[in-house]
């Protein structure tokens, strides 16, 4: 099984992330448009999206919002074309 582990993640303006991952794979995310549902809520204040922290093998934010190191594993493969 692959290991999606993001090693490294900084943000950088809006709803983009950088995000390095246990590959080396690198690449920066938009993620304005995964915003939706009640957990995502607070992350649309960038003060509050800009927060994120590196647990898990993902990025995620003190109100327990986090996205699947494999899906952005994805968008960094798509984004970054």
């Amino acid at each position: 099984m692959f290991n999606f582990s993001v090693t490294e993640a900084k943000y950088t303006n809006d709803y983009k992330v950088w995000l390095k991952f246990h590959d080396n794979k690198q690449g920066e995310v938009d993620l304005s448009s995964y915003l939706s549902g009640e957990i995502f809520q607070p992350l649309k204040s960038i003060a509050y999206f800009k927060k994120l922290t590196l647990q898990r093998s993902t990025i995620s934010w003190e109100n327990g919002a986090d996205f699947a190191p494999e899906f952005l594993y994805d968008l960094v493969t798509k984004q970054n074309k």
